[in-house]
């Protein structure tokens, strides 16, 4: 058996910088389960992004339920949510007993149609939130999304969580929004091992999160608890594996455009095969490179081809509103999201790959156009 190609996987830095803050926490006994390392990666990574406030938690799952309770999201609330995602996008919805309205994508961007939005908003004028996904790393049209939302004063929560060291005109996807929401899976570009960031300018309400996320406890002698609370709180170790990685974060960007240029070159002339789209005005991470096909050779054709030399690939997110426990939910706009589904492949973009790694991948997807 062919060594493993990893579709994304852990990348801990060569220099060490995780286990530096790691023992760290071991000699000064703040393992769990909170320390100098959240407080650290929370200050670093809203510099990083140039926002005001962060508060690290346990998924970016949990950065989204927050988020909307931070907006005030409540039971019997439409909240709008990009269709093509993944479920953690959507979940916090339901968490909060609130009614998830799902909108299309554009082809321009993956990402949320600003017309669809619009149209949304005159079916649904009394919307609570608007959360929009940065898919793969490429940036939704936020001008035009915002400047809709504005309209309607509607806040707007961005799912980032696949878009860390994206920027949108020269701004980090994240901090554009009301609120921000990073993932430190184990997939992302970054890892925590397991982990997430709720970042905002409203430094007030970063600190209501952070309370809400340690059980709602409130400043008491003893255990007194005047709001519903979460156990949301990231760990000190978790947080240094951040740190560490944190200072990584350039370098594994270039790793993934890297191997998103080489896929463009070598396999940009299949027919039928056309890449995600890159746009002038966004400068992507490319965390995963991926294709749509639309020709004789078809998503599932390459997949089991990778698949069958150990190599991990998977399809674009099938749609929220093509899932079966969300099909009771209205569904706004076309057929964009379900046709980048049916057609769509992210192929392996793991950054520890070698150039004989992608040479490996590249061979394969060209030998099915033979």
């Amino acid at each position: 058996m062919t060594d493993k190609i990893w579709l994304a996987s852990p990348h801990m830095s060569d220099e060490g910088y995780e286990m530096e803050f790691i023992k760290e926490a071991f000699d000064t006994n703040w393992v769990a389960p909170l320390g100098a390392n959240v407080t650290g990666f929370e200050n670093e990574l809203a510099a990083k992004i140039d926002t005001k406030a962060a508060a690290a938690l346990t998924t970016g799952t949990a950065a989204i339920h927050l988020a909307l309770k931070a907006v005030g999201v409540s039971s019997g609330d439409i909240v709008f949510c990009q269709s093509l995602t993944f479920s953690a996008t959507a979940n916090p919805i339901i968490y909060q007993n609130a009614v998830p309205v799902f909108i299309d994508s554009d082809l321009e961007t993956w990402n949320m149609d600003p017309s669809a939005l619009e149209k949304a908003f005159i079916k649904y004028p009394s919307v609570k939130a608007v959360i929009i996904v940065h898919l793969y790393g490429l940036s939704a049209d936020m001008d035009k999304i915002i400047e809709i939302c504005s309209n309607y004063n509607v806040p707007i929560i961005e799912d980032a969580a696949e878009s860390l060291g994206t920027y949108y005109k020269g701004k980090h996807t994240g901090a554009l929004g009301d609120y921000g929401v990073f993932s430190f899976n184990g997939n992302k570009i970054i890892t925590t091992s397991g982990g997430g960031m709720l970042v905002s300018n409203n430094e007030e309400q970063i600190a209501k999160a952070r309370f809400w996320a340690t059980q709602a406890r409130d400043q008491a002698r003893h255990y007194q608890h005047s709001e519903l609370g979460f156990n949301y709180r990231m760990s000190n170790i978790s947080a240094g594996i951040g740190r560490g990685q944190l200072k990584v974060l350039e370098q594994r960007v270039a790793k993934k455009r890297d191997i998103f240029d080489i896929y463009k070159k070598e396999l940009g002339g299949l027919d039928g095969l056309a890449f995600m789209p890159i746009n002038d005005w966004n400068v992507p991470n490319c965390w995963l490179s991926c294709i749509t096909l639309n020709g004789a050779v078809r998503p599932l054709d390459v997949m089991v081809a990778l698949e069958q030399e150990n190599i991990e690939s998977r399809p674009v997110w099938k749609p929220m509103h093509m899932q079966p426990f969300f099909a009771e939910y209205d569904y706004i706009g076309g057929t964009v999201s379900e046709q980048l589904y049916e057609n769509g492949v992210c192929l392996p973009s793991d950054t520890k790959m070698s150039g004989k790694d992608l040479e490996r991948v590249c061979t394969l997807v060209k030998g099915l156009w033979k």
